[in-house]
Protein backbone atom coordinates (compact mmCIF):
# COMPACT_ATOMS: atom_id res chain seq x y z
CA UNK A 1 0.00 0.00 0.00
CA UNK A 2 1.21 3.65 -0.99
CA UNK A 3 2.12 5.96 2.14
CA UNK A 4 -0.40 8.36 2.86
CA UNK A 5 1.01 11.59 3.92
CA UNK A 6 -1.31 13.70 5.80
CA UNK A 7 -0.74 17.39 6.53
CA UNK A 8 0.13 18.39 9.61
CA UNK A 9 -2.53 20.46 11.63
CA UNK A 10 0.04 22.85 12.08
CA UNK A 11 0.13 24.03 8.77
CA UNK A 12 -3.75 24.35 8.36
CA UNK A 13 -4.01 27.32 10.80
CA UNK A 14 -5.30 30.28 9.10
CA UNK A 15 -5.29 33.83 10.55
CA UNK A 16 -6.34 37.22 10.18
CA UNK A 17 -3.48 39.76 10.95
CA UNK A 18 -4.57 42.94 12.58
CA UNK A 19 -2.96 46.50 12.96
CA UNK A 20 -3.89 48.10 16.07
CA UNK A 21 -4.31 51.68 15.84
CA UNK A 22 -6.84 52.68 13.45
CA UNK A 23 -8.31 49.69 12.86
CA UNK A 24 -8.71 47.93 16.24
CA UNK A 25 -8.94 51.47 18.64
CA UNK A 26 -9.50 55.17 17.49
CA UNK A 27 -6.52 56.61 16.28
CA UNK A 28 -4.07 58.80 19.12
CA UNK A 29 -0.80 59.57 18.45
CA UNK A 30 1.03 57.24 20.55
CA UNK A 31 -1.31 55.66 22.27
CA UNK A 32 -0.15 54.09 24.93
CA UNK A 33 -2.47 54.92 28.12
CA UNK A 34 -5.89 52.41 29.51
CA UNK A 35 -7.85 55.67 29.82
CA UNK A 36 -7.12 56.71 26.17
CA UNK A 37 -8.36 53.54 24.51
CA UNK A 38 -11.30 53.35 22.60
CA UNK A 39 -12.44 50.18 20.07
CA UNK A 40 -13.69 51.35 16.74
CA UNK A 41 -17.65 50.49 16.84
CA UNK A 42 -18.40 47.00 16.28
CA UNK A 43 -14.26 45.77 16.53
CA UNK A 44 -14.48 43.40 19.40
CA UNK A 45 -17.59 41.50 17.76
CA UNK A 46 -16.28 41.48 14.47
CA UNK A 47 -13.46 39.37 16.49
CA UNK A 48 -15.66 37.16 18.10
CA UNK A 49 -16.96 36.15 14.60
CA UNK A 50 -13.73 35.93 12.95
CA UNK A 51 -12.42 33.55 15.21
CA UNK A 52 -15.65 31.55 15.21
CA UNK A 53 -14.72 31.23 11.94
CA UNK A 54 -11.86 29.20 12.70
CA UNK A 55 -9.27 32.47 12.24
CA UNK A 56 -6.69 32.62 14.31
CA UNK A 57 -6.34 36.70 15.02
CA UNK A 58 -2.70 38.06 15.62
CA UNK A 59 -2.28 42.54 16.25
CA UNK A 60 1.03 42.93 14.44
CA UNK A 61 1.68 46.19 15.29
CA UNK A 62 4.62 49.39 14.72
CA UNK A 63 4.92 51.08 17.97
CA UNK A 64 7.97 53.74 16.81
CA UNK A 65 6.91 55.66 20.47
CA UNK A 66 8.70 52.93 21.82
CA UNK A 67 11.93 53.81 20.13
CA UNK A 68 11.52 57.19 20.69
CA UNK A 69 11.71 56.89 24.25
CA UNK A 70 8.05 58.14 24.47
CA UNK A 71 6.47 55.13 26.14
CA UNK A 72 7.88 51.73 27.52
CA UNK A 73 7.45 48.03 25.91
CA UNK A 74 5.98 47.41 29.40
CA UNK A 75 3.54 50.32 28.74
CA UNK A 76 2.49 48.60 25.50
CA UNK A 77 1.79 44.78 27.41
CA UNK A 78 -0.10 47.01 29.67
CA UNK A 79 -2.73 48.17 26.96
CA UNK A 80 -2.63 45.27 25.33
CA UNK A 81 -4.24 43.29 28.47
CA UNK A 82 -6.42 45.86 29.01
CA UNK A 83 -7.51 45.12 25.50
CA UNK A 84 -7.70 41.32 26.24
CA UNK A 85 -9.73 41.79 29.31
CA UNK A 86 -12.16 43.94 27.22
CA UNK A 87 -12.43 41.12 24.86
CA UNK A 88 -13.16 38.62 27.53
CA UNK A 89 -16.40 40.40 28.67
CA UNK A 90 -17.74 39.27 25.24
CA UNK A 91 -16.10 36.07 25.22
CA UNK A 92 -13.50 35.96 22.96
CA UNK A 93 -10.00 37.04 22.68
CA UNK A 94 -6.95 38.04 20.40
CA UNK A 95 -4.25 35.05 20.21
CA UNK A 96 -0.62 37.25 19.81
CA UNK A 97 0.47 40.07 20.07
CA UNK A 98 3.53 41.34 17.74
CA UNK A 99 5.14 44.56 17.99
CA UNK A 100 8.00 46.44 16.48
CA UNK A 101 9.74 48.71 18.87
CA UNK A 102 12.19 50.15 16.08
CA UNK A 103 12.96 52.99 14.05
CA UNK A 104 15.67 53.15 11.54
CA UNK A 105 16.20 57.20 12.09
CA UNK A 106 14.32 58.30 15.04
CA UNK A 107 14.68 55.12 17.29
CA UNK A 108 17.58 55.89 20.36
CA UNK A 109 19.92 53.48 21.40
CA UNK A 110 19.35 49.54 20.36
CA UNK A 111 15.68 50.88 18.93
CA UNK A 112 17.22 52.60 16.01
CA UNK A 113 17.69 49.44 13.77
CA UNK A 114 16.48 49.26 10.30
CA UNK A 115 14.66 45.91 11.40
CA UNK A 116 12.76 43.60 9.06
CA UNK A 117 10.09 43.12 11.16
CA UNK A 118 8.87 46.98 10.79
CA UNK A 119 5.70 47.07 8.36
CA UNK A 120 5.58 47.16 5.50
CA UNK A 121 8.16 44.33 6.04
CA UNK A 122 6.91 41.13 6.42
CA UNK A 123 8.91 40.34 9.84
CA UNK A 124 6.02 40.21 12.43
CA UNK A 125 3.44 37.80 10.22
CA UNK A 126 6.81 35.52 9.06
CA UNK A 127 7.25 35.07 13.34
CA UNK A 128 3.77 34.21 13.65
CA UNK A 129 3.36 31.83 11.24
CA UNK A 130 6.32 30.02 12.32
CA UNK A 131 5.21 30.27 15.79
CA UNK A 132 1.72 29.12 15.65
CA UNK A 133 1.96 27.31 12.26
CA UNK A 134 -0.42 29.50 9.88
CA UNK A 135 -0.59 29.02 6.54
CA UNK A 136 -0.05 32.99 4.89
CA UNK A 137 -1.55 31.91 1.76
CA UNK A 138 -5.04 31.16 3.46
CA UNK A 139 -4.71 34.73 5.84
CA UNK A 140 -5.17 38.29 5.67
CA UNK A 141 -3.96 41.52 6.59
CA UNK A 142 -6.70 44.01 7.56
CA UNK A 143 -5.08 47.67 8.24
CA UNK A 144 -5.58 51.67 7.52
CA UNK A 145 -2.03 52.25 5.73
CA UNK A 146 0.30 51.33 2.90
CA UNK A 147 2.63 49.93 5.03
CA UNK A 148 0.03 47.33 6.24
CA UNK A 149 -0.89 46.11 3.01
CA UNK A 150 2.83 45.96 1.95
CA UNK A 151 3.41 43.51 5.18
CA UNK A 152 0.63 41.55 4.27
CA UNK A 153 1.72 40.96 0.47
CA UNK A 154 5.49 40.37 0.97
CA UNK A 155 4.03 37.45 3.76
CA UNK A 156 1.63 36.40 0.76
CA UNK A 157 -1.75 37.05 2.55
CA UNK A 158 -4.62 38.91 1.13
CA UNK A 159 -4.99 41.97 2.29
CA UNK A 160 -7.89 44.71 3.15
CA UNK A 161 -7.86 48.50 3.89
CA UNK A 162 -10.19 49.78 5.99
CA UNK A 163 -11.43 53.75 5.77
CA UNK A 164 -10.58 54.03 9.52
CA UNK A 165 -7.99 55.50 11.13
CA UNK A 166 -5.59 57.13 8.54
CA UNK A 167 -7.50 54.80 5.71
CA UNK A 168 -9.36 57.51 3.75
CA UNK A 169 -5.74 59.75 3.88
CA UNK A 170 -4.08 56.68 2.44
CA UNK A 171 -6.54 56.15 -0.16
CA UNK A 172 -5.66 59.11 -1.95
CA UNK A 173 -2.05 58.27 -2.36
CA UNK A 174 -3.40 55.20 -4.23
CA UNK A 175 -2.64 52.92 -1.37
CA UNK A 176 -5.75 50.98 -2.38
CA UNK A 177 -4.45 49.61 -5.63
CA UNK A 178 -2.06 47.25 -3.03
CA UNK A 179 -5.83 45.66 -1.40
CA UNK A 180 -7.72 43.20 -2.58
CA UNK A 181 -10.77 45.50 -1.37
CA UNK A 182 -11.22 48.27 0.70
CA UNK A 183 -13.66 48.45 3.51
CA UNK A 184 -15.67 50.59 6.09
CA UNK A 185 -14.12 49.27 9.05
CA UNK A 186 -13.00 46.09 10.67
CA UNK A 187 -16.57 44.90 10.97
CA UNK A 188 -17.36 45.28 7.03
CA UNK A 189 -13.69 43.50 6.88
CA UNK A 190 -15.00 40.83 8.42
CA UNK A 191 -17.95 40.35 6.50
CA UNK A 192 -15.76 40.34 3.44
CA UNK A 193 -13.45 37.78 4.88
CA UNK A 194 -16.58 35.39 5.85
CA UNK A 195 -18.47 35.77 2.28
CA UNK A 196 -15.13 34.99 0.69
CA UNK A 197 -15.23 31.84 2.47
CA UNK A 198 -18.81 30.96 2.14
CA UNK A 199 -18.14 31.79 -1.64
CA UNK A 200 -15.12 29.20 -1.47
CA UNK A 201 -17.38 26.06 0.26
CA UNK A 202 -20.68 26.75 -2.24
CA UNK A 203 -18.24 26.71 -5.28
CA UNK A 204 -16.39 23.85 -3.55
Amino acid sequence: MPLTLHPSPLTEKKAVFLDRDGTINEEKNYLHRIEDFAFIPGVPEAIRRLKEAGYKIVVVTNQSGVARGYFSREDVDRLHQHIQRELTKIGTAIDAFYLCPHHPEKGKGEFKVDCDCRKGRPGMLLQAAAEHGIDLAASWMIGDKRADLEAGRAAGCRSLLVRTGYGEEELATGAGALAEAVVDDLPAAADYILGKAVSSVEQG
